[in-house]
This record gives structure tokens, C-alpha cells and sequence, in this order.
């Protein structure tokens, strides 16, 4: 009988200190997350921006018609600034949607000149199904959960996060200057 007790109380140790050990691996395992804004570099190779040969109106007009011959739906437009969105379904359940938004500002003493501010973000939304349930309590059994024909599904923001400079943003300017073009001639 003491041989027993023993046995349990060492079998009990070890498990604590199993216990214990994998603990402090789990908190040493642990990714370290690096704050986001640690990651941002403000080069100056890298803009968002682009200087365009002409004044606000018509370098913002032009942007106006590269968003607009893209099927982006326009929700805001100004002399200076433009927003609109374009929705997109990759898959079944998965909505993704891009908000472009262009900011003009004049360059140089009169004006003649402009820059165009750009900014994309994509959000990423999931199908997130939602069933329907009554629930029935009896004394003697308990709860009885029955589910229901119709459900409530929803989309669910996943992600959000702005695209990054490069091709994407050099393919929207190439086509604002092309649309400068066909207005200045």
C-alpha cells in the first residue's frame, strides 16, 4: 500500500513537471510580433504619387476617367480628389474590394503642374454562415437544440491592408496619362 501512495505521488510529480516544461516552451515558441509601423520605410523609391504636365482639374479629370473606364463606381468627386470602389469575387464565398482613393495638388508657383496622390486598399470579406436554432428546455432531459431550414449568412471582414507601390499603382498612372493625353490635344 505505501509502495501505491508512492508510486501516485511520483507520478504526480512528473506530471507537474511535464507540465511545467511544456509551458515555458509554449512561451518561448511563441512568434514575436512585430509592431507594423517598424516595418514602414518611407522610401522615396517606393511612392504613391506621380507628377503629371498638368494642372489639378485635368490631371484629377483624368484619373476621374481611368477609374471610370476600369468599372470602379465613383463615390466622391471633387476638382482634387476622387474615391470610388470596385467589388471583385475570386471564389465562391470569398468578396474582395479595392477603395481607390486620388488626391491633386498643384506643383510650382502658378500651378501648371500637378501631383496626383494615390491609394488603394483591398478588403477581403468571408462568408460566414450563420444557421439557425430553437432551443427547447426540458426538465428531465435538458436543452434540445433543433436546427431551423433558413440560416443567416453574412460576409465577414477578413483583411484589410493597402496595396503596395509598384506595378498595380504604375498601370493606373500609364493609363492617367494616356486619358492627360486625349484631353491637352
Amino acid at each position: 500500500m505505501i509502495s501505491r501512495s508512492f508510486s501516485f505521488r511520483a507520478l504526480a510529480r512528473g506530471l507537474l513537471a511535464v507540465a511545467v516544461a511544456a509551458a515555458v516552451a509554449g512561451c518561448g515558441s511563441t512568434p514575436s510580433r512585430q509592431r507594423v509601423y517598424q516595418t514602414e520605410g518611407f522610401e522615396s523609391t517606393e511612392t504613391f504619387s506621380r507628377l503629371f504636365d498638368a494642372p489639378v482639374n485635368l490631371t484629377c479629370e483624368a484619373a476621374r476617367r481611368a477609374l471610370l473606364s476600369q468599372g470602379y463606381v465613383l463615390s466622391a468627386v471633387k476638382a482634387d480628389a476622387i474615391n470610388g470602389q470596385k467589388a471583385f469575387q475570386p471564389e465562391g464565398e470569398v468578396h474582395v474590394q479595392i477603395q481607390f482613393n486620388v488626391v491633386c495638388t498643384p506643383e510650382g508657383p502658378e500651378g501648371r503642374i500637378a501631383t496626383a496622390y494615390v491609394n488603394a486598399i483591398q478588403e477581403s470579406y468571408a462568408l460566414k454562415k450563420n444557421p439557425n436554432s430553437a432551443s427547447v428546455g426540458l426538465s428531465a432531459i435538458g436543452s434540445l437544440s433543433i436546427p431551423l431550414s433558413s440560416s443567416s449568412d453574412s460576409m465577414v471582414k477578413v483583411a484589410a491592408e493597402t496595396i503596395p507601390a509598384g506595378p498595380f499603382y504604375d498601370r493606373f498612372f500609364a493609363l492617367m496619362q494616356r486619358y492627360l493625353r486625349e484631353q491637352t490635344e
